[in-house]
Formats: structure tokens, C-alpha cells, sequence
């Protein structure tokens, strides 16, 4: 019975008698069922790329973007569901500014990370509430160099030099073990750093 989550699927608090959480694995599957997106940190920048599925030729060219950015200093990118990503992106947006205006300085991306990860927790905690179906790429340019991490749909977060989320991450994750990520250098269209001028991020 458990194997399959009948009786134990209804909320996101309750485990399984082997121990699982339904509810965290059905938003993973909607992450693997999306387009993909992959994250790679070089030398001096982190570099983003998404998969567009366009189901419709009706669509309007450029909508739903999933390159977001969050600070002048940091990009995110996600696989997922469009509105939990902009909501989870909203978030993060009101945790850079809070810490912005407390301390003066921008938010350290572990510190930014820490706070939208334990936001995406809780909501695994509670009945009142579900798992955001999600993962997101959080990538920034910092003063010690470029940082990169990831925020499953249970809360955990890991950092990365190369990642990949979405249905084609299996492929990509692959690919991207192929590069010498840590010798990359140059510009990326992604997270940058203009030299001699403060870091910044264009999202294309």
C-alpha cells in the first residue's frame, strides 16, 4: 500500500510507513517533468541556460521567462511550476531587500540560499500547506568570486559548480561532467562581472 502512497499522499505532513513524504516526491516529479535547466560556474561568472517547451504556436514570444533576476548581483533559474517559481522568486527578491536595508551591504548568497531554503521547508511541514513545485538555481557574483547554488522542492540546497534540473537533467548533468568547469573563464551570458566595476547580472 505504501509503495504506491495510497492513504498516505494526503498531506504533506504525514510519512509513509517506509518513510517517505509523498507529497515532496509527487513536486519533484513535476520538476522532472518540465524543461530543463542547467547552471555552470566558471572562474569569473555563472552561466544559465534554460529548455522552452512551446506547446502552442499562439503563445507570445517571450513570455514565462524562467532567467529571473532576484538583486543586481544575483540570477536565479528554475524548473518547475511558473507560479511557484515566481512566487519563490518574489520571496527571495523581499529577503535581498530586507537584508539590504538591516546591514547596508548586498545578501551573501549562502545567507539568501539559507532563508528561500527554509521557506520551501516549511511548507513540507505543515498540512495546511504543499511542497512548492520547484527547483531553482540560485547564482550571484560576489566579491570572492561566483557562487551557485540549488533548492530542491523538500528545502535542501547544495552548491554547485555545475547542475542540472528539469526532464533532460540526466543528459545534461553528463555533458556538463565532460567540462573542466573550474578552468572556465571569459564572459557568459548569465551572471557577470564587468571588470573594475561593481558585479552585476544580465539576464538575456
Amino acid at each position: 500500500m505504501s509503495s504506491i502512497g495510497t492513504g498516505y499522499d494526503l498531506s504533506a505532513s504525514q510519512f509513509s510507513p517506509d518513510g517517505r513524504v509523498f507529497q515532496v516526491e509527487y513536486a519533484q516529479k513535476a520538476v522532472e517533468n518540465s524543461g530543463t535547466a542547467i547552471g555552470i560556474r566558471g572562474k569569473d561568472g555563472v552561466v544559465f541556460g534554460v529548455e522552452k517547451l512551446i506547446t502552442s504556436k499562439l503563445y507570445e514570444k517571450g513570455d514565462n521567462k524562467r532567467i529571473l533576476n532576484v538583486d543586481r548581483h544575483v540570477g536565479a533559474a528554475f524548473a518547475g511550476l511558473n507560479a511557484d517559481a515566481r512566487h519563490l522568486v518574489e520571496r527571495a527578491r523581499d529577503e535581498a531587500s530586507s537584508y539590504r536595508h538591516s546591514y547596508g551591504d548586498p545578501i551573501p548568497l549562502r545567507h539568501l540560499t539559507e532563508r528561500v531554503a527554509g521557506y520551501v521547508h516549511a511548507h513540507t511541514l505543515y498540512s495546511s500547506v504543499r511542497p512548492f513545485g520547484v527547483s531553482m538555481i540560485l547564482g550571484s557574483m560576489e566579491q570572492d568570486g561566483p557562487q551557485m547554488y540549488l533548492i530542491d522542492p523538500s528545502g535542501v540546497s547544495w552548491g554547485y559548480h555545475g547542475c542540472a534540473v528539469g526532464k533532460a537533467k540526466q543528459n545534461a548533468k553528463t555533458e556538463i561532467e565532460k567540462l573542466k568547469i573550474k578552468e572556465i573563464k571569459g564572459w557568459f551570458l548569465g551572471v557577470a562581472a564587468r571588470p573594475s566595476r561593481q558585479p552585476h547580472i544580465k539576464v538575456i
